[in-house]
């Protein structure tokens, strides 16, 4: 049986409850078992995205097979499993307190992550959408990005598009299987 995979999407700032939690929690654990999904695709920036790493990871213990992959815009980057521990020692030393790292087993650097501009991101998620078998989203169709400047010296906002909407609108062209626990 083939190994199947799902990526997550979600807006930026989102209310993280128990209840949520356990819903994802539940969607990825049902993957696995009846989709055999074993690999999952990972952006940044998010909340959701942050939380569902932090799923996976939890259940990568009970289930070693799963594979965590992190898809890298311009200026982000992930830590390899293999070195987060030694990275994580690092980094609480220098800050004198406990640092925890996320942690994937690979990085995929879309062939677009230099060349794309400011909305790299775009590009980048589209990739994690043509990988993906699933695609979790928290997608709320009211959502509006907060307004922003032009650039640093303008006086001038503009209203940007919502990433997640975009990346939605691009899973359903693509007629990917869509779970939106918003």
């Amino acid at each position: 049986m083939e190994n199947l995979s799902c990526s997550f999407f979600g807006h930026r700032k989102i209310k993280i409850t128990d209840e949520l939690k356990q819903r994802v929690k539940d969607i990825i654990e049902k993957l696995i078992i009846k989709e055999n999904v074993l690999i999952f695709l990972f952006g940044s920036k998010s909340n959701f995205d942050s939380l569902c790493h932090l799923i996976v990871s939890e259940l990568k213990e009970k289930y070693p097979k799963i594979k965590r992959i992190s898809f890298t815009c311009k200026s982000e980057t992930c830590v390899l499993e293999s070195e987060r521990q030694s990275l994580e020692e690092v980094y609480s030393y220098f800050r004198g307190k406990e640092v925890h790292l996320l942690g994937v087993e690979e990085e995929i650097e879309h062939k677009t992550k230099y060349t794309s501009g400011r909305a790299s991101y775009i590009e980048r998620n589209r990739a994690m959408i043509k990988e993906s078998d699933f695609c979790i989203f928290y997608y709320d169709e009211n959502y509006m990005p907060q307004e922003r400047k032009f650039s640093k010296r303008s006086v001038c906002y503009y209203q940007p598009r919502s990433g997640t909407k975009l990346a939605y609108e691009f899973a359903k062209q693509k007629r990917k299987n869509i779970i939106n626990i918003f």
